[in-house]
């Protein structure tokens, strides 16, 4: 059941993800949360949300595997991926992510005026894909 203006935020930590959800809070938008890349998929899967913000190093599914899962079901989703860096299977996961389609990547600890710009831009060029003119031009007759 798609949401117009929805984001799914995927992180093991829960503080993680309700601090994210205040800061969005503002936005008005539907926040959806998931504490692992399986349960993320899932809800993605579900939900379609407008956005999707994944921390990367996470047990169970990582955030590049989610990535690389949610870009074979949508090529063309909104990802954000962040990551405090060290640790996990990858030297630089921010750039893989970055070459793996990721919109955005963010160093955590995120900036909220960060995080709610960055959340406001790609709503927005999301927006704009879904209401091009050539939605709202009259039919052609032939």
């Amino acid at each position: 059941m798609p949401n117009a203006m929805s984001i799914l935020i995927v992180d093991d930590d829960a503080n993680v993800r309700n601090v994210f959800a205040a800061m969005l809070k503002p936005l008005k938008l539907l926040v959806i949360e998931a504490g692992n890349g399986i349960a993320g998929l899932a809800l993605f899967r579900e939900y379609r949300p407008s956005l999707v913000i994944t921390d990367i190093i996470m047990p169970e599914m990582d955030g590049i595997e989610l990535l690389r899962e949610i870009r074979s079901i949508d090529p063309e989703a909104h990802i954000v991926a962040m990551s405090g860096g060290g640790g996990g299977r990858y030297s630089d996961p921010l750039a893989l992510a970055r070459d793996l389609g990721a919109a955005e990547t963010l160093s955590k600890p995120v900036d909220v005026q960060k995080l709610r710009s960055t959340v406001t831009r790609l709503l927005q060029r999301t927006h704009e894909a879904r209401h091009t003119p050539e939605q709202y031009a009259p039919p052609v007759s032939a």
